[in-house]
C-alpha cells in the first residue's frame, strides 16, 4: 500500500497488483488506518468507488462493485444445489457473502469463520450495508482459525464457500489439496464448495493450481467467472467442486434483488472462452 499527499486535498491510495501494474484511486478521507495481529487494514473514502476496504494494500470491497462478487460466490453455489440448508463460509469477514446467503430464506444456518475479529468489526463500522447479515439470527460469526475449524466437522455443511484473500501467508493453505480433502470431508454427500480463484490474466499459475488441487479432491471440478472491476483485471474466477451435481445448472430461482447475478447468468459464466479452457488444458 502507498500514500503520499501532493497537495493538501490531492491524496491517493495505491494498490500493486502486480509488479507491473497498479490501481489508483483518489482519496478524500481516511476513516481507518490500523496493524492488527494478523494485517493491515485500510478504509477510505474514495471518489470513484466510494468507501473501500484493503487488507494488506489489496482492495477487498468497495461500495460500487461489491455486488459482483458477493453474488456470485453466495448464489452459484446456492441455487446449483438442491436443498441448501447450512453454510460454511471460510473467510468473508466483511460479510457481504453472509448478507447475500441469508437472502434465500431456505437457509437454515450461515457460520462465518474468519481469523481476524478486527477485520469483521471495520466492516460493521464503516460497511453497514455489506455486514447486516451479521444481525440475522441465522448467522453465526466465529474469530478463530478456518483450517482448524473445518477439520473439527465432518459431514456438517451442504455448501462450503472460501472467500479467502490472496493466498499469502495464513491464507496460503486455502488454495492446496489437503485443505481442500478438509472442505470435502465437512460436507454431507450431496455437498459443494465454491472458491475464488483469482485471475486468469495476473494469476494464471495459481488458478490452474487451484484447479487441478481440486479435481484430486472432487468428482465434479468446474470453473465459472465474472466482471469484478477493482481486482486485478477485471477478470474473475471461482472454482466449484461438488460431490454429486453438476454446479452450471440452476435448481432454485435467483433473489429479486440482485445486481449481477441472474438464473440466465449463472448458466452462462459457465461457458469459457477458449483460452481459458486452453489455460486449464480442458
Amino acid at each position: 500500500m502507498e500514500l503520499w499527499p501532493k497537495r493538501h486535498t490531492d491524496i491517493w491510495f495505491t494498490e500493486n497488483q502486480s509488479p507491473d501494474m497498479k490501481l489508483s484511486l483518489r482519496v478524500d478521507k481516511i476513516l481507518l488506518n490500523k496493524t492488527t495481529d494478523f494485517q493491515d487494514i485500510f478504509v477510505a473514502e474514495t471518489r470513484e468507488y466510494g468507501r473501500i476496504m484493503a487488507l494488506d494494500g489489496a482492495i477487498q470491497v468497495t461500495d460500487k462493485d461489491e455486488f459482483c462478487y458477493h453474488e456470485m460466490m453466495a448464489h452459484i453455489p446456492i441455487c446449483a444445489h438442491p436443498d441448501p440448508r447450512r453454510i460454511l463460509i471460510v473467510g468473508g469477514g466483511d460479510g457481504g457473502v453472509l448478507r447475500e446467503c441469508l437472502k434465500h430464506q431456505f437457509i437454515k444456518e450461515a457460520v462465518l469463520v474468519d481469523i481476524d475479529k478486527e477485520v469483521v468489526q471495520a466492516s460493521i463500522d464503516f460497511f453497514p450495508a455489506i455486514s447486516k447479515g451479521m444481525k440475522d439470527p441465522r448467522a453465526k460469526v466465529l474469530n478463530m482459525d478456518a483450517l482448524g475449524f473445518i477439520r473439527e466437522h465432518t459431514n456438517e455443511f451442504d455448501i462450503v464457500i472460501v472467500d479467502s484473500t490472496d493466498p499469502v501467508d495464513f491464507a496460503a493453505g486455502l488454495f492446496q489439496s489437503p485443505f481442500y480433502t478438509d472442505v470435502y470431508n465437512s460436507l454431507k454427500p450431496e455437498g459443494l464448495m465454491i472458491a475464488q480463484t483469482e485471475s486468469p490474466f495476473a494469476e494464471a499459475k495459481l488458478l490452474r493450481q487451484a484447479y487441478s488441487e481440486m479435481k484430486k479432491v472432487f468428482p465434479l471440478v468446474s470453473l465459472c467467472w465474472g466482471a469484478m472491476p477493482t481486482y486485478p483485471t477485471g477478470f474473475w474466477t471461482y472454482t466449484i467442486g461438488s460431490k454429486e451435481f453438476d454446479p452450471a445448472q440452476t435448481r432454485h430461482p435467483a433473489p429479486e434483488d440482485c445486481k449481477y447475478y441472474s438464473s440466465k447468468l449463472h448458466l452462462n459464466s459457465f461457458v469459457l472462452p477458449p483460452f481459458l479452457e486452453n489455460l486449464l488444458e480442458l
